[in-house]
């Protein structure tokens, strides 16, 4: 990393590739004064701004002192770089506080690819478009040319679009072999769609922005996530089987539990969301915020789950950082003063959809430790918990809420995912249980890669759409893992039904196939069980089911490596193709394909009534996982008939007479 000055102007260069510059015609920097219109409902936001002022910024003087470059941008900025080997931080002091808009440019070119964002469902490469920053709900649809998406734009603002995620973050990772975060938790926008710049927006000026560079993607993801953080490694027992979503009560829940196994089916764990009780929306079966066990459906729950445990078997649960008006931690806390309020000391209550709740202001300590202790250690931790879904964290609205910290609801609401998460990661540390507890979160910003344990890919709608269906995940899961979050998972058969989309028994299996082939396998019910196919409705599905899981079972030693790998290095798990394969032009072009570690290839079928399908195989000696057929180089259409993914493995892998087993005792004849 270079820093090149002639008199006023200057450039920063890595390998001969100039990453930013600027001159009296291209300046690097713009400022301005903006007035933004953000409105929230349900977790959707609409944000509009008035752009008052942009002021282009010239270079007063620079100033090179004791290993740094200070550049004087007149009366507004004062940018300090300072570079160390491949590393780059450039620190941003503003001289003129009603600043609250800034732009950088990046030099660009039309054949750079882009990656990262956080998790980013539609677009791996992201060039070519702009992304906003601002955690939310991804909306239903995502796709503003669908009936569905439109539908639910118009019925209740949730349709979302392209670049709506639960977990964006202001980094990415550049094809010439450098990254850049972005260290600001205000909005932000990257705009990607210029073939000759990058425009970065920010509202406020940010305290900094790194760039760093690296010999290879591999590197690049080290160095990331050694500024960032890494996920610790999964707990063991997570690899023995399938985690079932299952719920309805003692009798219901263990029943369902009972039936699954008597079908062969291998169960890690039973996850029980509405172990704290339920209620019921138009939307459809919710659960009552109120975490602690709910005595008339789970009585005896810690009991039940000791039984479990002596069967080897697993319970997790379900919390969130919000809490419903009606229970009984909502009067506690409110009590001790511990939710934000409005800005007059009134009340602030969130709709969460036909009922409301206090939003839990993790930026007031005494709060932060109540919820870490009285909530998730007490009525989680101490019951027997093996887990949970650690829900939401999108929700801190923007209007009129006063926090402890002082600061703006605007600059804390990309920051509350990862207070979320670490409030999480500390009940679980100090209970002496990290590498026992698993916990999956949606939600998440920068930071969040050392605190949450396992991401998983949110809402996704009961269909093969490739906005918010089955293919969503597989580009949700590569982009989290360009940003340093290499642990993800998904729902078996989606989540969200609405009018007449409904789960199908072809979805769900499709959707067991591709997870057979993540760290971690489960199983929901949805949002409308009674509606959409369930496995343990059919005993067919269930048969499958449990060769699929057994699969991923006998893939146990490969998968804890790949894990391991996350944690000490910050490779994903899933990777994109051209992270090992770089020079192979054709693999920047592939986004619902993936390589599983280094040496399975995945490419899952993510259309109904396909049994043939398309695969492209990089520079390599390919074994077909089901027939043990080889292949090199080139595009084939492989038969994959429901059970029978798209799957390969190299022909040299270490743990090739482990995949050899595969074939030999499930491989189709």
């Amino acid at each position: 990393m270079e820093l090149q000055i002639n008199n006023n102007e200057f450039k920063l260069e890595h390998n001969g590739h100039v990453i930013l510059s600027h001159s009296a015609s291209q300046p690097l920097l713009y400022v301005g004064v903006g007035d933004e219109d953000v409105e929230m409902y349900r977790g959707n936001f609409k944000i509009e701004d008035y752009l008052i002022e942009r002021i282009k910024l010239d270079v007063l003087s620079i100033q090179e002192t004791d290993g740094a470059t200070a550049i004087n941008f007149g009366d507004k900025v004062i940018a300090t770089i300072k570079i160390v080997s491949d590393k780059c931080d450039i620190s941003f002091e503003h001289k003129d506080s009603d600043l609250n808009r800034f732009f950088i440019r990046l030099n660009s070119s039309e054949n750079e690819k882009c990656f990262g964002l956080g998790e980013q469902m539609s677009y791996l490469n992201v060039k070519g478009r702009n992304f906003p920053i601002f955690t939310s709900e991804p909306g239903v649809g995502r796709d503003k040319s669908t009936y569905m998406t439109w539908k639910c734009d118009v019925d209740s603002k949730s349709g979302g679009d392209y670049y709506n995620s639960n977990f964006p973050q202001p980094t990415f990772i550049s094809s010439n072999m450098y990254f850049l975060h972005l260290n600001s938790t205000a909005y932000a926008d990257f705009n990607f769609k210029n073939d000759n710049f990058t425009e970065v927006e920010v509202w406020e000026i940010p305290e900094s922005i790194v760039i760093e560079g690296g010999k290879d993607y591999f590197e690049l993801l080290e160095k990331l996530t050694a500024l960032l953080g890494r996920q610790p490694e999964l707990p063991d027992w997570v690899y023995n089987g399938l985690i079932v979503g299952l719920q309805g009560g003692n009798e219901r829940t263990f029943g369902l539990l009972d039936k699954t196994l008597d079908k062969g089916i291998k169960v890690a764990a039973v996850w029980a969301q509405d172990w704290c009780g339920k209620r019921f929306t138009s939307f459809g079966k919710r659960l009552q915020w109120d975490w602690h066990f709910h005595n008339e459906m789970y009585p005896n729950l810690p009991e039940k789950i000791a039984q479990l445990h002596e069967r080897g078997i697993k319970f997790m649960g379900y919390v969130n950082p919000y809490l419903v008006d009606d229970g009984d931690l909502y009067k506690e806390g409110k009590q001790k003063g511990f939710f934000a309020t409005k800005h007059d000391g009134t009340d602030y209550l969130v709709d969460f959809g036909e009922f409301n709740c206090g939003v839990v202001d993790l930026t007031n300590p005494q709060a932060y430790e109540w919820f870490k202790n009285d909530v998730i250690k007490k009525h989680s931790i101490d019951i027997g918990m093996d887990g949970w879904m650690a829900d939401f964290g999108e929700y801190l609205p923007t209007d009129d809420i006063k926090l402890y910290s002082g600061k703006s609801a605007m600059i804390e609401h990309n920051h509350w995912p990862v207070l979320w998460a670490k409030c999480n990661y500390d009940a679980v540390n100090e209970s002496g249980k990290l590498g026992e507890i698993v916990y999956f979160m949606r939600a998440g910003g920068a930071g969040s890669q050392k605190y949450c344990t396992l991401l998983w890919a949110g809402d996704q709608s009961v269909d093969f759409t490739l906005h918010d269906g089955l293919a969503s995940t597989i580009c949700g899961a590569l982009s989290a893992g360009m940003t340093g979050v290499g642990l993800s998972h998904s729902d078996i058969g989606g989540y969200t039904s609405l009018y007449e989309n409904v789960r199908d028994k072809e979805l769900f299996l499709r959707w067991a196939e591709m997870s057979a082939f993540t760290p971690v396998m489960r199983t929901h019910e949805g949002n409308r069980p009674d509606t959409n196919f369930q496995y343990y409705d059919d005993d067919d599905c269930m048969t499958q089911l449990a060769r699929l899981v057994d699969v991923y079972t006998m893939l146990k030693e490969y998968i804890k490596e790949l894990v391991a790998h996350n944690s000490q290095k910050g490779i994903p798990v899933q990777r994109p193709l051209f992270l090992h394969y770089p020079t192979d032009e054709k693999t920047y072009e592939i986004q619902y394909q993936y390589l599983f570690g280094s040496d399975i290839l995945v490419a899952p079928v993510h259309e109904e009534a396909k049994t043939q399908w398309e695969v492209y195989l990089p520079d390599d000696e390919w074994i077909h996982l089901w027939t043990g057929k080889e292949f090199g180089q080139g595009t084939y259409v492989i038969d994959a008939p429901m059970g029978y993914p798209p799957v390969f493995y190299r022909k040299t892998s270490a743990y090739a007479a482990t995949f050899a087993e595969v074939t030999n005792k499930y491989g189709s004849k």
